[in-house]
C-alpha cells in the first residue's frame, strides 16, 4: 500500500505535472484532493507550498484552455484552507502565506489573491489582541531611576533594524513593521535614558557590541541640536551676542548629548570615528555651522578623557570637521573669558592641543596638517597662559581662564597642575596658612559645567583624596563647606559615575568609617540626604545595606550620628520609585534581607509601606504565586527582626497579598491597661528609690527592666514640671539605640492617656509635657517622635487620638512654626543656584540652636552642614503623617507646613 503522503509527493514532483498536460494535471489534483485528509499536517503544508509555487507559473492573463487546470488546483487549496476540514493549523497557513508573499515585495497570482486575502484578514482580530493599537505613535515615560524589565518588554526593538520584536508571523499593522527610529531617538533625547535605551535594544555592557542604528540616532540628535542652535543664534546678528540667545533647553540638549556620547562610546556600543564621519557627512549636506562650537565642546568631552588610552587614528577624523566648520581665512577673535560659553568657543582649539600632544607622544608623530588659521589667536593665547614666567598673574576664579587651561592641558601634567591647584585651593583653602578660615563658597554649577569630564574626574579624585587624608589624620578637622558642597555638585554628573557616586559608596564611606572620623561621616551622610536627589536604585540598595551594617556597630552610639544614619536610611527607602522596588527587591533572598534593619522597627515599617505602595501602583503581586511572591522573603525577615502588627484600617489599604500575610502572622497585642499598670508600678519604684541614685541608674538603665523610662520622665514633668538630674544619667546609659524601644512604649502610653483624658486644660497640660521633652530638655528629636507616633499601631478611636496628638505637636508650639517660617523665608529649594548656603545655614542655626545632647554632657557636637529639624521633618510628614492619616477614616486636619513641600524629593 502506498502512503497518501508519498502519493501526493510523487504526483506533484512528476515531470508530467505541467498545466499544459491537462488530463494528468486535473486527474492528479483530483486524486490529491481525495487522499489529502490521510496526510499528516507536515505533508499538507508541503502540498500547500508546492501549490503556491505552481500557481505562480500560470500567466497573468489565463487562456480559457487553462481554466480547468487552475480550477482543480484552487479546489485543493480551498479544501486545505477550510478550517472545518482540520487538515492544517490555520496559523501554519497564514505563516506560510506571509513568508511567501511579504508586503510590497512579492504578490500572489490574482486568481488566489482573494482566497489568501480573506484568510489573512481572518487573523486581524487576534493580531489586534496581541498588539497595541497606535503603538508606533506611543512614547514611553523614561524615569530618572532606571527601568523595570517587565515594563519595557513592549518597547523592545531589534538592534539591527529597529523593528518591534513581535511574536509570530501575523498580519500586523504596517506601522508596527517599520523601523522605529523615532522611538529610539525620543528615548535617547530624555534624561537618565541610557539604561532604558540599552534595555530595549538588548545591549549588555559585557558584550561590547556595536549598534549601527544607535549611532545613527545619536548623529540625528546632533544635527537636531545644530539646527536649533542655528535658529536661535540667527536672532542675533553678531555671533558673540548669538550665544546669549540660546535657550536653556538647547544648552541642556548639548550637555545631555555629551553624556550620551561618552557612555555609548565608552562601552563600545558606538564607534567614535564612525560617529564623527557621519556627523561630517550630514553637516556637509545641510550646511548649518553656527552650532559648531557646541559640537566641538561635546567632542572635546570624550577626547580629553580617552585620547591617552586609544590610538591617534581614532581621533584624526575630527580634523575633517575643521575644514567644514571653520572655513574663515582670518583668525577668530578671542572670546570674552568672563562668560561661561568661552569654553565652548575655544573647544576646537583645545581639541587641537590634545591631538597634537597625542601625536608628539605617539612615536613623535606630527599631525597631517598645520594648525588652521582660524584658531591661531586662540592657540597662541592658551600657549601664552602656560609659559613659565615669574610675571605670570595668579589664577583667580573671577573668570574662566582656569577652566580653559584645565580643558586644554588636562593630558599634559606639566601644564595641568597649576590650574587644578587653583581649583582645589578655591574650595579647600591653602595648606600653608591653617589659621585662615575655610572657604564657604562652592564652585558654581556654571564653572563645573565649563569643565571637561576629564577635569571633573581629576577634581573629584582630588577632593576624595583630601577627605580621606583628613579622616586618617584623626585631628577632628572639619571639612571646608565649599569642599563638601562642590563635592555634592560633582556627584550629580552621570558621566563621572565611577569616581562619583560609586566611589562615594564603595570607597569613601568605608574609608572614613574605618578611620572612625565620625564628624566627617556625619557630614557625608548629611550631604547625601539633602543634596543628592536622583540616585540610581542599585546604589540606593547598596547604601541602604551598608547603613544597616553601620547602625549595628557600637561606635555609632552617638545620638547625632545615630539619628543621621536612620534619617539617611529613611530617605533611601522613601526615595524608591514604585517600579524600582519590584526590580531591586525581587533579587536573591540574601540580597533582599540586607535591606531589613535588625533594630529599627520604624525603618522596617517604612519598607513595608514602600512595598505596599509599589504593589498598588504596579500590580506586581499579580505576576507571582501566593507562596512564591517576591516580597515574602523580605516580610519574613522583617517579622523576625522587628515583629509588629498593622492596624485594621491600614490593612484595608494594603494589597491583598500583603494584608493576608500580616493577618496570618499576627503578633500578640499589648494590653493598654496592663501597660498603664506597669508604668504606675515603675513610677512608684522611681519614687521609692529617689534617695539612692546608683540604684535608680542601675534599675532603669538595665536591659531587664521594661522600656518605660520615657513614660516615667513624662509623668515626672507632668507632676513636678522639672527634670531630675539622675534622669539624664539614666538616659545617657540607655543611649540612642536603646531609647528607641522606650519611645515606642511612650507613644502607646501617651495615646492611651489622651484617649482617657478629659477635654480642656488637662489635654493642654499633657501636650505641654511632651513638648518639654522635645524643645526644653532635648530628650527626643521632634521628627523622631512624630515618625514613631505616626507608625504605631492604633485601632478605632485611638488612631484618631494619635493623629490629634500629632496635630497638636505640629501646630501648637511656636518653636517649630517659627523655624519653618524663617527657613522658607531665607532659603531656596534650588540650592544648586546658591553660593551662600553655608552663611544662611549658620545664621539659621545661630537663631535656632539645635541641641542633640543632654544638659549635663559636655561633649562637642558633630558639625552640621546641611540639615535641620525642618528638613528632617519633611519625609516624616509627607510619607507617613499625611498619607497614614488618610487611611484613618474621620481624621482630617490642616497642615501648617505645606510651604515646605518644594524642599522634598518625592513631593
Amino acid at each position: 500500500v502506498i502512503p497518501a503522503r508519498s502519493t501526493c509527493e510523487m504526483l506533484l514532483e512528476s515531470d508530467k505535472m505541467t498545466f499544459k498536460n491537462t488530463k494528468f494535471w486535473i486527474s492528479s489534483f483530483t486524486l490529491i484532493r481525495k487522499v489529502i485528509d490521510k496526510v499528516d499536517y507536515k505533508g499538507v503544508r508541503e502540498v500547500m507550498k508546492t501549490c503556491l509555487e505552481k500557481i505562480a507559473l500560470f500567466p497573468v492573463q489565463v487562456p480559457q484552455a487553462y481554466l480547468p487546470q487552475l480550477s482543480a488546483m484552487l479546489r485543493l487549496l480551498e479544501y486545505i484552507f477550510d478550517r472545518k476540514a482540520c487538515l492544517l493549523p490555520a496559523y501554519f497557513i497564514v505563516n506560510e502565506v506571509l513568508k511567501s508573499f511579504p508586503e510590497n515585495r512579492n504578490f500572489p497570482h490574482w486568481t488566489i489573491s482573494r482566497l489568501l486575502g480573506t484568510f489573512v484578514d481572518s487573523f486581524r482580530p487576534i493580531t489586534e489582541m496581541v498588539s497595541v493599537v497606535g503603538r508606533s505613535r506611543m512614547m514611553p515615560i523614561v524615569e530618572h531611576s532606571g527601568h523595570a524589565g517587565f515594563l519595557i518588554h513592549s518597547w523592545k526593538l531589534d538592534p539591527m533594524n529597529l523593528r518591534f520584536v513581535l511574536k509570530g508571523n501575523l498580519p500586523y499593522d504596517t506601522e508596527l513593521l517599520q523601523p522605529q527610529e523615532r522611538l529610539l531617538r525620543y528615548i535617547l533625547e530624555q534624561p537618565y535614558s541610557r539604561d532604558m535605551a540599552c534595555a530595549i535594544l538588548g545591549l549588555q555592557k559585557q558584550q561590547k557590541v556595536r549598534c549601527k542604528a544607535l549611532e545613527d540616532r545619536l548623529v540625528e540628535l546632533v544635527v537636531i541640536a545644530m539646527e536649533k542652535t542655528e535658529t536661535e543664534m540667527n536672532l542675533a546678528g553678531d555671533n558673540q551676542l548669538g550665544f546669549e540667545e540660546i535657550s536653556g533647553a538647547t544648552m541642556w540638549l548639548w550637555q545631555h548629548l555629551s553624556t550620551q556620547l561618552i557612555f555609548f562610546v565608552l562601552f563600545q556600543f558606538s564607534s567614535f570615528p564612525h560617529i564623527v564621519m557621519a556627523v561630517h557627512d550630514k553637516l556637509s549636506e545641510v550646511k548649518i555651522f553656527k552650532g559648531r562650537d557646541f559640537l566641538m565642546w561635546i567632542l572635546l568631552q570624550f577626547i580629553s578623557g580617552s585620547i591617552q588610552k586609544n590610538p591617534l587614528s581614532d581621533f584624526l577624523p575630527v580634523l575633517r570637521l575643521y575644514d567644514l566648520l571653520y572655513p574663515e581665512k582670518e583668525p577668530l577673535a578671542l572670546p570674552d573669558i568672563t562668560k561661561p560659553y568661552c569654553t565652548s568657543q575655544m573647544a576646537a582649539t583645545c581639541i587641537w592641543i590634545h591631538v597634537l600632544k597625542k601625536a608628539q607622544t605617539e612615536n613623535n608623530l606630527t599631525l597631517p596638517r598645520p594648525l588652521p588659521t582660524t584658531l591661531k589667536k586662540q592657540f597662541d593665547y592658551l600657549q601664552m597662559l602656560v609659559q613659565p614666567s615669574g610675571s605670570q598673574p595668579q589664577l583667580q576664579m573671577n573668570d574662566y581662564r582656569i577652566a580653559l587651561l584645565c580643558n586644554a592641558f588636562s593630558t599634559n601634567q606639566e601644564h595641568f597642575s597649576r590650574p587644578m591647584a587653583a581649583l582645589v585651593e578655591a574650595i579647600h583653602g591653602t595648606s600653608v596658612n591653617n589659621v585662615s578660615p575655610a572657604p564657604v563658597s562652592p564652585l558654581s554649577v556654571q564653572v563645573l559645567d565649563s569643565l571637561t569630564v576629564h577635569t571633573k574626574m581629576s577634581l573629584i579624585h582630588n577632593i576624595v583624596t583630601n577627605i580621606m587624608k583628613i579622616a586618617q589624620a584623626k585631628t577632628n578637622q572639619s571639612l571646608a563647606p565649599a569642599l563638601i558642597e562642590t563635592y555634592a555638585r560633582l556627584l550629580v554628573y552621570m558621566e563621572i559615575e565611577s569616581l562619583g557616586i560609586k566611589g562615594f559608596i564603595t570607597q569613601l564611606l568605608p574609608a572614613v568609617y574605618k578611620s572612625q572620623a565620625w564628624g566627617i561621616l556625619h557630614t557625608l551622610l548629611e550631604m547625601f540626604c539633602y543634596r543628592l536627589h536622583h540616585i540610581q536604585p542599585h546604589y540606593r540598595v547598596q547604601l541602604l545595606s551598608y547603613l544597616h551594617n553601620l547602625a549595628a556597630n557600637a561606635h555609632t552610639n552617638l545620638i547625632q550620628l545615630h539619628l543621621c544614619v536612620e534619617m539617611t536610611a529613611l530617605r533611601l527607602i522613601t526615595g524608591f520609585d514604585s517600579n524600582d522596588v519590584h526590580t531591586q527587591l525581587s533579587r536573591t533572598p540574601m540580597e533582599s534581607k540586607q535591606l531589613v534593619s535588625q533594630e529599627s522597627e520604624e525603618l522596617n515599617r517604612a519598607l513595608v509601606l514602600t512595598i505596599a505602595r509599589a504593589i498598588n501602583v504596579t500590580g506586581s503581586d499579580s505576576n507571582t504565586s501566593g507562596t512564591g511572591a517576591w516580597f515574602k522573603e523580605i516580610l519574613s525577615a522583617i517579622m523576625q527582626s522587628t515583629p509588629h502588627n498593622w492596624s485594621t484600617h491600614t490593612l484595608q489599604c494594603f494589597p491583598p497579598a500583603l494584608a493576608e500575610y500580616f493577618s496570618q502572622n499576627q503578633v500578640p497585642k499589648e494590653n493598654k491597661q496592663q501597660l498603664k499598670n506597669m508604668v504606675e508600678e515603675e513610677y512608684r519604684n522611681w519614687n521609692s528609690m529617689s534617695n539612692n541614685e546608683m540604684e535608680l541608674v542601675e534599675h532603669f538603665s538595665s536591659q531587664k527592666s521594661p522600656p518605660l523610662f520615657l513614660c516615667i520622665v513624662w509623668k515626672m514633668i507632668l507632676e513636678t514640671d522639672r527634670m531630675n538630674a539622675t534622669a539624664f544619667k539614666i538616659l545617657e546609659r540607655i543611649g540612642p539605640k536603646g531609647l528607641s524601644a522606650h519611645l515606642r512604649k511612650f507613644c502607646d502610653y501617651v495615646v492611651s492617656e489622651f484617649a482617657n483624658a478629659a477635654a480642656g486644660n488637662h489635654v493642654n497640660k499633657l501636650t505641654d509635657a511632651i513638648l518639654n521633652l522635645v524643645w526644653k530638655y532635648h530628650i527626643v528629636p521632634f521628627d523622631r517622635l512624630l515618625l514613631c507616633m505616626a507608625l504605631r499601631t492604633q485601632e478605632g478611636n485611638e488612631a484618631q487620638v494619635c493623629f490629634f496628638i500629632i496635630h497638636l505637636l505640629m501646630v501648637k508650639p511656636a518653636e517649630f512654626r517659627n523655624r519653618i517660617q524663617d527657613f522658607v523665608k531665607e532659603n531656596s529649594p534650588e540650592h544648586w543656584k546658591q553660593s551662600n548656603w553655608h552663611e544662611k545655614h549658620k545664621t539659621f542655626n545661630a537663631k535656632f540652636p539645635e541641641t542633640f545632647l543632654f544638659d549635663d554632657q559636655s561633649q562637642n557636637q558633630l558639625p552640621v552642614y546641611f540639615g535641620n529639624v525642618c528638613l528632617r521633618f519633611l519625609p516624616v510628614s509627607t510619607e507617613y503623617i499625611f498619607i497614614n492619616s488618610l487611611d484613618s477614616s474621620g481624621i482630617t486636619f490642616k497642615f501648617q507646613t505645606h510651604f515646605m513641600k518644594d524642599y522634598g524629593d518625592n513631593i
